[in-house]
């Protein structure tokens, strides 16, 4: 039987966190990843923050202009030499008074972080909550610019730095000081605006190594789609256009894609990907409950609300509404299925309103975590990363999947 964990975000609205066009708050990516990481259980180990030191040297700073940072718990046993790099998520800022805004929270201020974070799910300590990478070092990277790790600019008038792209060059240099250069394998993951940061650094992680060490990258719930609304509107592509030109991001953009198409197009996954040399694994539900609130039908496009009851709980959504969403998994499938061909990646897409499943520890890996073809997600993450048999998955359309945890709010937000 499906589950529904049912989330009371508490929402802190602020006239300076909303979309260019002044409407839309887009920080609530920051609210509903927040929730939804942080209350998937498991009991894993909690884990300091390090400052970067020698950050800001390289001007390599958050939006407030303060140290970034990262936690890391070091492997032991068989796992010493081995790392696993997660780049935190946590939405976007694309004008300067989101930004603003932003810098005021732990998304753009390390002064604002927490001092400790549990790590589960595929961060988790615990052999049976992580089967195969419990005893690696595992490394969150906190985030702090607001641009998936890709900006290089400034706004001196309102005390902004977009540092994103430094602050990723920082965090490397100091973990592989801290003994990542040894490593024998290494993976890099993100979920939500994290995954995206990890679609655009995976080259770029794989080339820190040395061609012997096997390197690869999961993106988690990053594959955020250039699609049109329900009003026909393309909300998500206006959005990244905003923080592309805001934060200078272009230049930290993968030439592979900048190469060929315009600098905003590759910030979508979904343009990268075919361009990727690295292993990957992509991670996605084939209803974003994210993407369904905020560029799918965001209230900016349902000014009747028409889709508010179905925005919060996919058990409302009629007949129309879902033949939608069924067009929206539809362009899903159809972003991946080249990727898909090639062997060396992996793939699970199930078909459930969810947003990040790798690091809550009930959809990661527990007794009643969601399956396809019987395998956990843990489980064929892990069976890609080692190469252990098939790593490709694909549900079929909603409702037919009855191991799906969903996510269902209270009240249209």
């Amino acid at each position: 039987m499906a589950s529904s964990w049912v989330l009371a975000l508490v929402l802190a609205l602020s006239a300076g966190a909303s979309l260019a066009r002044g409407s839309e708050p887009w920080w609530n990516e920051t609210q509903v990843y927040a929730t939804t990481a942080n209350s998937g259980g498991g009991n894993g180990v909690f884990v300091g923050l390090t400052l970067i030191q020698s950050a800001a040297a390289k001007g390599a700073v958050c939006l407030d202009g303060s140290l970034p940072g990262y936690h890391l718990h070091r492997g032991f046993g068989s796992g010493a030499n081995s790392w696993l790099v997660n780049l935190e998520g946590g939405g976007w800022c694309n004008d300067r008074s989101s930004c603003v805004f932003r810098k005021g929270s732990r998304r753009g201020s390390s002064n604002h972080m927490e001092r400790q974070l549990q790590f589960t799910g595929i961060l988790s300590n615990k052999p049976e909550e992580n089967p195969d990478f419990y005893n690696w070092n595992r490394v969150k990277v906190r985030y702090c610019d607001g641009g998936s790790f890709t900006g290089d600019g400034s706004d001196a008038a309102a005390g902004l730095y977009f540092r994103g792209q430094r602050i990723w060059q920082a965090a490397m240099d100091d973990l592989m000081a801290q003994g990542m250069r040894y490593a024998n394998q290494a993976l890099l993951s993100g979920c939500s605006a994290g995954g995206v940061s990890t679609i655009l650094h995976c080259d770029e992680f794989h080339g820190l190594f040395p061609s012997n060490t096997r390197v690869k990258c999961l993106a988690d719930a990053g594959m955020f789609l250039d699609t049109v609304d329900v009003s026909g509107r393309r909300e998500m592509r206006s959005f990244f256009n905003g923080i592309v030109r805001l934060q200078g991001s272009g230049r930290s953009l993968p030439r592979s894609c900048t190469s060929h198409m315009d600098k905003t197009s590759c910030f979508f996954p979904q343009n990268v990907l075919p361009t990727i040399r690295t292993p990957t694994f992509v991670l996605n539900t084939a209803y974003d409950v994210w993407q369904l609130q905020q560029s799918v039908a965001p209230r900016t496009a349902d000014p009747q609300g028409l889709w508010s009851k179905c925005r919060t709980n996919h058990a409302f959504c009629n007949s129309n509404q879902l033949q939608f969403l069924q067009g929206f998994r539809n362009q899903m499938l159809d972003a991946v299925r080249g990727f898909s061909a090639s062997r060396q990646n992996g793939l699970f897409i199930n078909s459930c309103f969810a947003h990040c499943q790798s690091e809550r520890q009930d959809t990661w890996y527990a007794n009643n975590s969601p399956r396809l073809g019987n395998k956990k997600i843990a489980d064929a993450v892990g069976d890609w990363f080692f190469e252990r048999g098939n790593a490709k998955y694909t549900d079929c359309p909603y409702p037919c999947d009855g191991t799906c945890h969903h996510l269902v709010f209270r009240g249209d937000h």
